[in-house]
């Protein structure tokens, strides 16, 4: 099967982790946790969104990485943060991750990211996150912090 230039790309970055983890792109876009589901044929929870904020003090990139129907609650993350964030632009999440929002994969971004980590998503040992296009994905047969770099698992309710 043939992957766009981003999906490929993205594909390298997880070989060069040494993670034997494969990137499919489908052709329905998987741009929403819903979209993605439906796609999949899994439950939503177990799609990660990857939401970028930026920190409102420090303007430093912050990678929240959510269940499927969660919805981030700012005032939880930014205690666990210690300061206050706000929803990044997407020209901000295109220089910081080297990605498009709908695109962006939980690792392997341009610049370093605080990394926080959903607790909901450790109940499952599968889970799919975007590999690097609104119709690219990948599963994650394993808890998704077995291949993150430095995170912290927080709940974001």
């Amino acid at each position: 099967m043939s992957l766009s230039k981003r999906a490929r790309q993205f594909q390298d970055v997880l070989h060069q982790r040494g993670l034997e983890l494969t990137v499919v792109e489908l052709p329905e876009s998987t741009h929403t946790a819903d979209d993605a589901a439906l796609a999949l044929g899994c439950e939503k929870a177990q799609i990660v969104k990857s939401l970028v904020f930026r920190g409102v003090a420090t303007g430093e990139p912050v990678l929240v990485l959510a269940s499927g129907p969660n919805r981030v609650n700012e005032k939880a993350v930014a205690a666990a943060l210690g300061s206050d964030i706000a929803k990044a632009d997407a020209d901000f999440v295109k220089t910081v991750t080297g990605y498009a929002i709908g695109g962006v994969p939980p690792l392997g971004h341009k610049e370093n990211l605080t990394v926080f980590v959903d607790e909901d998503l450790l109940a499952f040992a599968e889970t799919w996150a975007a590999a690097g296009t609104p119709r690219a994905v990948f599963k994650i047969p394993m808890k998704i912090t077995d291949i993150l770099p430095a995170h912290t698992v927080v709940s974001i309710k």
